[in-house]
């Protein structure tokens, strides 16, 4: 069997009871983990790439806490713009923390090393790796063996993905962080990052890369430059579930609140299939 692990972004919440552009972000965490807790139980453990609070309360911090809680697996914590350090690393044992105080580690695991960088500018909502984070990242890389991958999270893409208004805060260090990883690329099998909350899959230079809507709110299609509003939507949230074995790694968002319509793709016994499929009943 494939090793799994599940990718959560952008969870957004505010103090407890308080709703955020509408919709309550705490009930759908909670609509999430459930979902994981039953349906991708197996599961080694969930990353959720930052922007855990939307104002980064420190009772937001404890309400996410919470409703982590509920996860039959462990989980890793990052941060992302919306965040605040200290509050974070106060609150939650789970967001992994480097010599300088950043929210950075690492994980061990038999598909190589995963390694969680910390983005966080907290006077700008773009992201930011200063010269001790990039520092740490070199010395991470370099550390590990000659034949060890690497899969890599952060909260900021480091390069534009085509939404102006997000590649406006995106890295600001993006040459000096494709620098350190240079000679690492052929190693790093999957760059996974948040802070877009869009559905978003390619290729940053050779290293394949994905993202995906938030738990909460998202921010609506639009690749236009020139265009004026920054808009968000209600469209469905979604979580990864990561499959990776020795040739291969795929990733599969799932839209945990759908409730479109289910059906089996074969007729009932005795009805011709081309009848089925043709007549079959709107909902």
């Amino acid at each position: 069997m494939p090793f799994k692990f599940i990718h959560i972004t952008d969870t957004h919440l505010a103090n407890p009871g308080l709703k955020l552009y509408g919709l309550d972000p705490r009930a759908r965490l909670d609509a999430a983990v459930a979902d994981i807790n039953k349906h991708q139980s197996d599961a080694a453990f969930v990353v959720v790439t930052g922007d855990l609070t939307h104002w980064g309360e420190p009772e937001s911090y404890a309400n996410f806490a919470e409703a982590m809680a509920a996860l039959k697996m462990p989980y890793i914590a990052m941060v992302g713009n919306h965040d605040k350090r200290v509050a974070c690393l106060d609150r939650l044992r789970s967001a992994p923390r480097d010599p300088n105080g950043f929210v950075q580690g690492t994980r061990t695991t038999e598909h190589g090393l995963f390694v969680f960088l910390d983005t966080l500018d907290e006077t700008s909502h773009a992201g930011e790796m200063c010269a001790k984070r990039l520092n740490w990242l070199a010395g991470t890389l370099a550390a590990a063996p000659d034949d060890m991958p690497f899969v890599v999270f952060m909260h900021h893409p480091p390069f534009p993905v085509g939404v102006h208004a997000m590649d406006e805060i995106a890295l600001k260090q993006s040459a000096e962080f494709a620098e350190v990883i240079a000679p690492y690329r052929s190693r790093i099998r999957h760059l996974f990052f948040g802070h877009v909350h869009r559905p978003i899959f390619g290729s940053y230079g050779k290293i394949p890369f994905s993202t995906l809507r938030g738990t909460n709110h998202q921010v609506w299609f639009e690749l236009d430059p020139a265009a004026t509003d920054h808009l968000a939507s209600h469209e469905p949230p979604a979580y990864g579930v990561v499959l990776i074995d020795q040739e291969n790694l795929v990733v599969h968002s799932h839209d945990f609140l759908d409730q479109s319509l289910r059906f089996p793709f074969e007729p009932p016994a005795g009805v011709d299939g081309r009848d089925y499929a043709l007549n079959f009943p709107a909902r």
